[in-house]
């Protein structure tokens, strides 16, 4: 396991997956944000879901995906929505 698995909520497959689409360390997952790093994703993998977002997003405020507020997982519900 690399960089990233360091990092709240990211496991073996979602690390491998961010490496596929380009993405290597904890410092570019941040740059990037967590909606775009899942749209990389997603243009990998269709069935990439809300959880791994909320897990991404986690990651990038390097919490765990249950300790994100309730207004930020709204926020990500209405950003999956348009993707859906």
């Amino acid at each position: 396991m690399g960089e990233l698995s360091k990092l709240p909520n990211i496991g073996k497959e979602l690390e491998r997956q961010l490496n596929e689409v380009g993405i290597m360390t904890a410092d570019e997952l941040k740059e990037l944000g967590a909606q775009q790093a899942w749209l990389k994703i997603r243009a990998v993998d269709p069935s990439a879901c809300l959880h791994r977002l909320i897990a991404l997003e986690g990651a990038v405020e390097g919490i765990k995906k249950t300790e994100l507020s309730p207004d930020k997982k709204a926020e990500l519900k209405d950003f999956f929505s348009v993707y859906k």
